[in-house]
This record gives C-alpha cells, structure tokens and sequence, in this order.
C-alpha cells in the first residue's frame, strides 16, 4: 500500500530516467520542493525496497518501484482521455483533476475505465498509456518540428509541454 507522496515521488522519477540514475536536484525541481526532502524521502522509499538510491550518485527505481509508477501513470492517462472524450474537459484542463483521481486505489475501476473508453492507446496530449501489464504497445517514432524542413509531410500526434499555458496556446492557433 502506497500513499500519493509515495506515488508521486515514484513517478516523478519514472518520468526523469532515460536509463541514467536521477539526481536528487532534479527531483527537487520537477516537484517544487528542497532537496533535503526529497533527500529524506528517498532513504524512506529505499527502506521499502522501490528505490536504488546512493548518495550523491542518483536514484533509480526498483522492479517493484517502476510497476507503481506504470500503473500511476496508466490510470492518470486513462483519466485524461475520460474526462476530454466524456466530460468534454479542455485537454489543457485535464492535468490537475487526473492528477487527483490517479491516486484512487481500485485496479477494477481502472479496467473498467480501460474498457469503457474502449481501450485508448494514447492520452489527449499524445503520451502512450500503458496496458494493464505496464506494457507500451505502440511506441511512435516521433521528433521534434524544428527538426524538420520544408516540405516535410507529417502528422503532430503529442505535446512535449502539456503546461496549461502551452495548451491554450495551441488551441488559439488551432
């Protein structure tokens, strides 16, 4: 049993590895907060096994410890699409409210959800959702549009900045 401090830590650090230890800093800056705390709080989540942390050297997440965040991450995108395909939320309006509802702990109202939505692949913002065994399916190759040049035929399928801000910007522009 986790809590959302516990959760958010987690997938806060799931969402900052690309396969190199996380430093603590980095951490700290993704969820405002001192690094003295979140010192603290990665002794607590290596004492329960989620977590390889060695001072001064990063952290990174155990087996056990990336199978919560997945599954955090999961429901937090299934509740993005709910609440733009059947709430007619605004995708920029959608982060803070999933945010809430990810930390509801019923493994049956997410597969419900799942399957009500009739299994998404993606959230509104582009991102993969992991299925119910934390696999990403279908993995788009993507870059940057400022890597491309003119005359270049593609299709924008996410956002790497899902900040409010930035959403409303891109629905102004259309």
């Amino acid at each position: 049993m986790t809590n959302q401090t516990v959760e958010n830590y987690l997938k806060c650090i799931y969402s900052l590895q690309e396969g190199e230890p996380v430093s603590t800093n980095a951490i700290a800056e993704r969820m405002d907060t001192k690094a003295s705390s979140v010192t603290d709080m990665l002794k607590k989540l290596s004492s329960r096994g989620l977590v390889n942390y060695v001072k001064y050297q990063g952290v990174s997440l155990t087996k056990d410890g990336q199978s919560i965040a997945v599954r955090i991450i999961r429901k937090h995108r299934l509740w993005e699409v709910f609440l733009v395909e059947k709430l007619s939320f605004k995708w920029d309006e959608v982060h803070v409210i999933a945010e809430q509802l990810e930390h509801i702990d019923s493994p049956e109202l997410t597969r419900r959800l799942d399957e009500f939505l009739d299994f998404p692949r993606y959230d509104p913002h582009g991102d993969p959702i992991p299925d119910e065994q934390g696999r990403v399916l279908d993995k788009i190759k993507t870059c940057a549009l400022s890597e491309l040049v003119a005359q270049d035929c593609v299709m924008v399928v996410g956002v790497n900045d899902s900040s409010a801000a930035f959403l409303q910007y891109l629905e102004k522009m259309n």
